[in-house]
């Protein structure tokens, strides 16, 4: 089972005056922490609520620091159950997001025909936790290296004519 997992981040933001300022700084220092390793996850403004349902900026600005909610979502691949998926995903944002507190929103199967561009995100964290997830891709390079297979030489002919 795919799982598609949204994960809310608390970001602190140093020396800005505005709201939409703190939200520009904190999507980028988050993004700059994620990438290059988890370039799959995608990084939106969260949404907070007063107690009464008002609606509330992302941002919370006191003495030109900020605490920015943002909301990072990523496909988790191959898991037994939602709560499986939502630990790998904190696991995969704790590691890369240090002393950044994370809660995890929602978790939500992802159905067959309802795979994106996320491919290269289940063969990644597929074999980040020893999962047999590259099968598809493997299957597809033997079908695309067939025409190569007369540039390159296998091993063992390799070690003969040497």
């Amino acid at each position: 089972m795919d799982c598609r997992v949204v994960v809310e981040a608390a970001i602190p933001v140093y020396d800005v005056t505005t709201p939409d300022e703190a939200i520009r700084i904190a999507i980028s220092k988050t993004g700059e922490m994620l990438n290059p390793d988890l370039s799959y996850v995608e990084i939106s403004m969260g949404s907070r609520t007063s107690p009464d349902g008002e609606e509330l900026p992302p941002a919370f600005i006191a003495a030109d620091e900020a605490l920015v909610a943002l909301e990072l979502e990523m496909t988790v691949f191959n898991v037994e159950q939602e709560e499986h998926a939502s630990r790998i995903a904190r696991k995969e944002i704790g590691q890369r997001l240090e002393n950044v507190p994370l809660k995890v929103l929602s978790v939500e199967p992802v159905e067959e025909g309802d795979e994106t561009d996320e491919d290269a995100t289940g063969e990644e964290e597929s074999n980040e936790h020893g999962r047999n997830g590259a099968d598809s891709e493997t299957e597809d390079r033997s079908t695309d290296d067939s025409a190569d297979d007369d540039l390159i030489p296998e091993f063992d002919d390799l070690v003969e004519d040497g």
